[in-house]
């Protein structure tokens, strides 16, 4: 869960002088003992996950050779080299599963489009492997609980394997306001692997950076307020929060029931696209993969989100460069200038309900978690967390903790209150509003801003905000996020942002977006923006 400065939140073509030129990525080259080449994914690994899915099926590759792939490239670049610490934990079962889905093909019996593909989940997500699901926190060390949150349960009956867990910014973001994204006691640091020391935002830091760097063909996070879409920006990968509800909560570590819900991270929106198929809970599923049409933006009236487009220079310009895709796709662009937001209390009313909320949902998931968890509330857990503090408390505090811990109950007249309010604001007052009086099908903006050094001193300092996320979150209204290029090899995504339900719409737009740009950058592991001969060069005395 990111906290931006504003608000909780959580966190190639171009048409020029009649040609199509390539423009939204300024390629600035780097000083030699760049590390771009000897990290670059080859092979499979470079594939996306609708091509790890043909070979599959063709039997051009085997499940056991991409995990065993896989696991070589976690141990040469989470582990060691460049060390992303994006990985908690490694399925120790995984070769054996991938073994037994190979011998299932060769009998043909697939079990879906996902038969094999390896997939690796935030660690707040619980899985019947043999894994704890910690949130990156020491008193969950042992909440193995042997069963499938919903989400994963359709994972695999779609044939995925689950390939391990992911670091995260511990208890998803939700402890202390000084916190650093990506953080957690049981992970250390995650790094961003386009700029080592870059923050690779959060909460879903691990599954962001995994997604990036090639580490699964895709993975699994988990928003509240922003993060699965900040750390899919901030890593240039493609991610997807589904209207919430449309995935289960069940089994999930919370923070918010009005708020959370679990989305994949891919390198492209069919791979999101088709993790969301197995993902998404209910009796009536939904191809959405079948449903990405190329041509969806023809004729689609867009409104362009002004007021959430930021100081940027920078990232207006690569905004402006995406709109002229969108508009050569042949989408109609609709200006929308100013919007204010109903509530002098907005920002506070929103951060109660998540406190209020976060207390009751945590006491019920300890209350039911298995004998290994000695921390059985929230009151527990704090104490916990003091008694261990050289561990727990060594960078930041746990002031949400005891803020959320001094509140009352969801029969609180002011929670219920807050709710009301807020969620009136983000959808009848704002979304909804503004789709239907400006009558356009979906909203566009840029997905968050350029991500700031990792700061162990400060925590997170963000820069001024670019994003209409929060509205969406709060609202529980789909958001999808496209790589759009990059400033200064730091990448930067667009947002698209639709009303309740409207997710294979949003999918298809972005799909659209996608095909006409293709931006996605692979990470180059510059230490420092130093690396870049341009910046080098500047810092130095003249």
């Amino acid at each position: 869960m990111q906290k931006s400065i504003l608000t909780w939140l959580f966190c190639s073509a171009f048409v020029c002088s009649g040609m199509l030129i390539s423009a939204c990525v300024v390629t600035v080259p780097t000083v030699p003992d760049s590390d771009t080449v000897k990290y670059a994914p080859r092979g499979w690994l470079a594939k996306s996950l609708p091509e790890l899915s043909e070979a599959l099926q063709s039997g051009a590759v085997t499940s056991e050779a991409l995990v065993t792939t896989y696991i070589r490239r976690i141990e040469q670049i989470d582990q060691a080299g460049p060390t992303l610490q994006s990985i908690l934990t490694l399925n120790p079962d995984a070769l054996d599963i991938a073994r037994a889905l190979d011998a299932k093909r060769r009998t043909g019996e697939p079990l879906g489009p996902l038969h094999g593909v390896p997939i690796l989940l935030k660690d707040n997500i619980e899985s019947k492997d043999a894994m704890a699901t910690t949130a990156g926190a020491l008193a969950l060390k042992g909440n193995v609980t042997g069963r499938d949150s919903p989400l994963v349960a359709g994972l695999r009956a779609a044939g995925a394997i689950i390939l391990g867990k992911t670091n995260l910014s511990q208890w998803a973001n939700f402890r202390s306001e000084d916190s650093m994204s990506g953080w957690s006691a049981l992970g250390g640091q995650v790094r961003n692997p386009h700029m080592l020391d870059r923050n690779p935002c959060g909460s879903s830091s691990g599954s962001g950076a995994a997604a990036a760097a090639s580490l699964a063909a895709g993975t699994v996070g988990t928003e509240t307020n922003g993060s699965v879409i900040c750390p899919a920006n901030a890593n240039g990968v493609v991610g997807f929060k589904p209207t919430v509800g449309l995935v289960s909560q069940q089994y999930i570590i919370p923070i918010s029931s009005s708020q959370d819900t679990a989305g994949p991270m891919t390198k492209t929106v069919t791979g999101a696209a088709m993790m969301l198929e197995a993902m998404a809970s209910g009796p009536a599923k939904t191809n959405y993969s079948r449903l990405l049409d190329a041509g969806s933006l023809k004729g689609t009236r867009i409104g362009v989100a002004r007021f959430a487009e930021g100081s940027n220079p920078n990232i207006k310009t690569r905004f402006e460069v995406a709109l002229a895709a969108l508009a050569t796709a042949g989408a109609e662009l609709v200006e929308i200038k100013e919007f204010e937001r109903e509530g002098d209390d907005f920002n506070e009313e929103s951060y109660a309900v998540l406190k209020y909320e976060f207390k009751h949902t945590l006491n019920e998931y300890l209350a039911m978690s298995p004998p290994g968890v000695k921390t059985r509330t929230l009151a527990q857990l704090i104490a916990f967390n003091i008694e261990h503090g050289d561990i727990e408390l060594a960078l930041f505090g746990q002031d949400i903790f005891t803020d959320s811990q001094a509140l009352g109950g969801l029969d609180d007249p002011a929670y219920v209150t807050a709710r009301t309010n807020v969620q009136r604001a983000t959808r009848e007052r704002g979304l909804d509003l503004l789709l239907n009086e400006y009558d356009v099908r979906v909203l566009v903006a840029p997905s968050g801003a350029l991500t700031p050094r990792i700061d162990p001193v400060n925590g997170d300092v963000w820069p001024s905000w670019a994003g209409a996320g929060g509205l969406a979150a709060i609202a529980g209204y789909p958001h999808l996020t496209v790589p759009m290029g990059t400033v200064r090899s730091v990448p930067i995504g667009l947002s698209f942002i639709g009303g309740k339900n409207q997710d294979a719409a949003i999918l298809s737009y972005g799909f659209a977006y996608e095909q006409t740009t293709r931006l996605r950058p692979e990470p180059e592991y510059l230490k420092t923006a130093e690396d870049l001969v341009d910046v080098a060069t500047a810092m130095q005395p003249k």
